[in-house]
């Protein structure tokens, strides 16, 4: 008897301690299972989830239809519009640019420009990156320009980059002077686009198509521009009406590229994780701008504006970004992470960077709120109570 309980003892030593360890992930995996089958139907609209831990994927899947016409399966093909998760690619092609020389982040919007109006003159690429330029915000300005001479954008017609820097060319004076506040510029991320486009001699689809998605594999992933390219396996957006869901895809803002243009799906987006980790694009040294938190000119910390609207999500609050990423620590965790959210779709990237976890949510309904299921998710994975 006493050989035998030491040999099962041994045995058990000589066990992998990766294979001992897959009790708490299957628990964990269950965990997780339940938080997700419990807000997503068979047969509607739903998402894709993604979970990794330095590398390796720790759970997958894809919950509900692509669209209501097919009923097509989301899975780890299934192509999202990511809306302004898309901004951290675009900080990464000005990132890009300004290690090749070819732009600097003190640059000003009067330099790359040199017929924008004197306004622009102290806003620098860095403040557009950090959303401390104070640039005024272009669907404000299309509500204006519409009040004034009538319907001129629409989801069949929709804002293209080009006019949306016409816009702000008509304007004589920003939301604030650069480096004196923070707030949340889409404007800003369109104009980096175009900068982008500008300084590359590239379009901004083609260069981070050459210089990102191509080198990191992301083969499925692309800047979505109706008529010219499409995005296979593709998910539609949909919106509740009433207590029915109904395709949403397209707004009249939705052509815009620098603030929100990025299609893509699970598999290139664990490519993407991987890449960042792992610094293939950047050396930690070139990527530390973009996770230092912004400060305002007279180094104080910056706050989410007092007043509320759509793109204000903490009135009041101090609010910690860097370059494309929101860098707020959760529950004493470090992390970077950024929400994403427009017609018919919402999105969330959560990476907690001291555990090595990451969080990829992509919904094709609004009326899902991916970032409390991310922090939700992130609660198993860090050992944190579940919260009511």
């Amino acid at each position: 008897m006493r050989l035998l309980l030491t040999l099962c003892i041994v045995a058990f030593l000589c066990v992998p301690i990766e294979t001992r360890g897959q009790v708490p992930t299957l628990d964990a995996e269950k965990q997780v299972e339940a938080i997700f089958s419990a807000v997503t139907q068979e047969r509607a609209p739903g998402l894709a989830v993604l979970v990794r831990r330095d590398g390796r994927t720790l759970f997958e899947k894809g919950y509900g239809v692509r669209e209501l016409r097919k009923r097509a399966k989301i899975d780890l093909h299934t192509n999202f519009r990511l809306a302004s998760f898309t901004k951290q690619f675009t900080a990464i092609a000005v990132m890009l640019l300004v290690r090749d020389g070819k732009l600097r982040y003190e640059q000003t919007l009067t330099e790359l420009f040199p017929d924008f109006p004197s306004y622009g003159e102290p806003i620098t690429v860095r403040n557009l990156l950090n959303h401390t330029g104070g640039l005024p915000d272009y669907e404000d300005l299309m509500d204006v320009e519409q009040k004034a001479k009538g319907t001129i954008w629409s989801p069949e017609h929709q804002i293209q980059d080009d006019e949306v820097l016409s816009l702000l060319k008509k304007e004589t004076k920003g939301k604030f002077a650069p480096g004196t506040s923070w707030s949340y510029s889409n404007s800003g991320f369109v104009v980096l686009g175009l900068i982008v486009a500008k300084t590359s001699n590239l379009t901004y689809g083609d260069f981070l198509r050459e210089r990102i998605f191509s080198p990191l594999h992301m083969d499925h992933t692309i800047v979505y521009q109706r008529g010219k390219n499409e995005a296979v396996n593709r998910a539609y957006g949909h919106s509740k009406d009433g207590q029915v869901l109904k395709e949403t895809d397209q707004s009249s803002t939705s052509a815009t590229l620098g603030d929100g243009g990025v299609y893509s799906n699970l598999e290139d987006l664990g490519k993407w994780d991987d890449a960042l980790r792992n610094h293939t694009l950047l050396t930690t040294e070139e990527m530390n701008p973009a996770i230092i938190p912004a400060k305002l000119a007279d180094g104080s910390v910056t706050h989410w504006p007092a007043e509320p609207n759509d793109d204000n999500l903490h009135p009041g609050k101090p609010v910690s970004y860097g370059f494309g990423w929101f860098l707020d620590p959760y529950e004493g965790h470090a992390r970077m992470w950024h929400t994403g959210s427009t017609m018919g779709f919402r999105t969330v990237i959560e990476r907690f960077t001291g555990d090595k976890l990451s969080i990829i949510i992509l919904c094709n309904r609004t009326d899902l709120d991916p970032e409390t299921l991310a922090l939700r998710t992130a609660d198993v994975y860090l050992g944190l109570k579940q919260k009511e």
